[in-house]
């Protein structure tokens, strides 16, 4: 196992699915062939932070079955330590195909161990007080799980936890829009970071231009650092009264995209622990030579991924 030398300023408590991405990796024959990896956006995440030298607990349970045993062995390997217990209920799986890199996605996870979070063991989790709790995905999609994530999130911002979110929309997951919507709308309230992409704010609100979106976005959540990445048009990020536009980092083969945006916001969340930003009123204080910065090591570790199959974020030492 490889690790960084970076001493961080607290734990990153990681919540929402782990799964197996059945990608589609080759045609034979005119039909598509898929392989294995393990996968889930905030499972991505945990692991490309831990990667960079962030301590990490990942607190969504983990399937005792053959799959969770992959997605097990995969966050260990990468540093992540395991805050919930396994559980006897399967892996959640999602199939990925490609066209032209860009994956599309369907989603099998009635009654799978990740859904199956209990208050008290979030309760536990908070105890040992983390820096950030971050959150996102289709853990917030509906059901009993997202309402407790949702709980938690509050809780966790109410004991002064830094609050990160990445709505990482996955629109066929979606069984009703407006309570989704409502759902991040009182999480924007109560989110000190927010990341999210182009189409993840065209779904949300698709009568407003782009940046036109990100300003409403801006209006209706709390203060903090706001990023939008736009793929090929590079990254926009707000602090205060701070703005900065960063370049797309070229990708120089490019496999597929998979994974991306977990590791741009993983390496967000890993810079600012390795700066020692502790507080609220610290992330607020940020300038736009933080912000550059952060933005375009991010970029890097984004297109770094982007030249490999899979999610398979790059360890620090790749990005400095």
């Amino acid at each position: 196992m490889t690790q960084s030398s970076v001493s961080p300023i607290g734990k990153i408590a990681v919540g929402g699915e782990n799964l197996i991405d059945f990608v589609e990796t080759v045609m034979l024959d005119g039909i598509p062939q898929y392989s294995a990896n393990p996968g889930g956006s905030p499972f991505n995440l945990a692991i490309a932070a831990s990667r960079q030298g962030s301590e990490v607990e990942y607190l969504t349970p983990v399937s005792k079955d053959r799959l969770g045993n992959i997605l097990a062995e995969r966050l260990t390997d990468s540093g992540v330590r395991l805050a919930a217990p396994r559980l006897d209920a399967p892996t959640s799986l999602a199939v990925v195909s490609l066209e032209d890199g860009q994956p599309s996605y369907q989603f099998y996870r009635k009654g799978t161990a990740e859904r199956q979070i209990t208050w008290d063991g979030l309760q536990s989790a908070l105890k040992d007080r983390p820096w950030v709790f971050h959150i996102g995905s289709l853990g917030l999609s509906g059901g009993d799980d997202a309402d407790l994530w949702e709980r938690f999130f509050l809780a966790c911002h109410d004991q002064g936890v830094i609050t990160s979110l990445d709505p990482n929309v996955r629109p066929s997951l979606i069984e009703d829009r407006a309570a989704y919507i409502e759902r991040l709308e009182r999480m924007f309230k109560h989110a000190d970071i927010i990341k999210l992409s182009d189409e993840d704010i065209e779904w949300l609100y698709p009568d407003r231009p782009l940046m036109a979106a990100f300003d409403h976005l801006q209006d209706l959540s709390s203060d903090g650092l706001r990023v939008l990445t736009m793929g090929a048009q590079g990254v926009h990020a707000r602090c205060g009264k701070t703005n900065i536009e960063v370049g797309a980092r070229p990708v120089k083969t490019l496999v597929d995209t998979v994974g991306a945006g977990d590791t741009f916001m993983a390496t967000m969340l890993s810079w600012l622990a390795e700066e020692g930003v502790s507080s609220r009123s610290e992330l607020m204080a940020l300038n736009s030579d933080h912000l550059t910065a952060m933005m375009e090591r991010s970029s890097l570790a984004a297109s770094l991924n982007c030249e490999k199959r899979g999610c398979n974020p790059p360890y620090l030492k790749e990005l400095m």
